[in-house]
């Protein structure tokens, strides 16, 4: 979740959307949870499956190269039984040797192409989920601009915000009308129909590194 704080940190700021009110001595003001919207937008649930089947691709792909790993590491063990054994020839050794030299240097060859693997593909994952969900959180944005425009509010605050200390920026409003309700219906009027029994993903932080 600590990323997707961090996103909605630099796109939930909301300015001010009219002076006239405030001129005449008396503010229109809003107040909305950004934070309830982003997670409960059929869109962010959507963008989140997507993920993690991308997820569960990347890791289905590093276990079949774990595999293929773990297959030598049993053949280096077996030949490192027949380099200890007394009845084996001088000349035998020297030929498991060479293929146990072969087959250990090709175990750490895959190995570090895995994690390079790994890595690559967990950070694309990773700006592709933040690329997303900056995309829907602006989207989201811009729905609570046209709300207080077309409802003359002067102010909208986000009242999920924090502040770098974790302390809320709004700590108090006076006769503030809470609009989250009213965009979240607006948001999910288009929303599929869930099927029966199935869950919401909530929002994850993306993948680090594997094994």
């Amino acid at each position: 979740m600590r990323i997707i704080r961090r996103i909605t940190a630099l796109v939930l700021a909301l300015g001010l959307l009219g002076t006239a009110a405030a001129q005449e001595g008396k503010l229109k003001i809003a107040t909305v949870d950004m934070q309830n919207l982003f997670k409960e937008y059929h869109r962010t649930n959507d963008a989140q499956k997507q993920i993690n089947v991308e997820r569960a691709r990347i890791q289905k792909e590093n276990n079949e190269r774990l595999a293929r790993i773990r297959e030598l590491d049993t053949d280096l063990q077996n030949m490192r039984k027949q380099l200890d054994d007394p009845s084996i020839s001088d000349s035998k050794k020297q030929e498991v040797y060479r293929d146990w030299q072969m087959k250990q240097n090709e175990g750490i060859a895959l190995d570090r192409e895995r994690r390079e693997f790994l890595q690559r593909r967990n950070q694309a994952l990773n700006e592709k989920m933040v690329q997303r969900m900056k995309g829907i959180l602006e989207e989201i944005r811009k729905l609570v601009e046209e709300q207080a425009k077309k409802e003359d509010y002067d102010y909208v605050f986000d009242k999920s915000g924090l502040s770098t200390s974790q302390v809320p920026f709004l700590l108090y409003t006076k006769d503030a009308t809470d609009i989250t309700a009213v965009l979240l219906e607006d948001l999910n009027k288009d929303a599929p129909a869930e099927p029966a029994g199935e869950e919401a993903a909530a929002p994850e932080a993306p993948a680090e590194g594997g094994e």
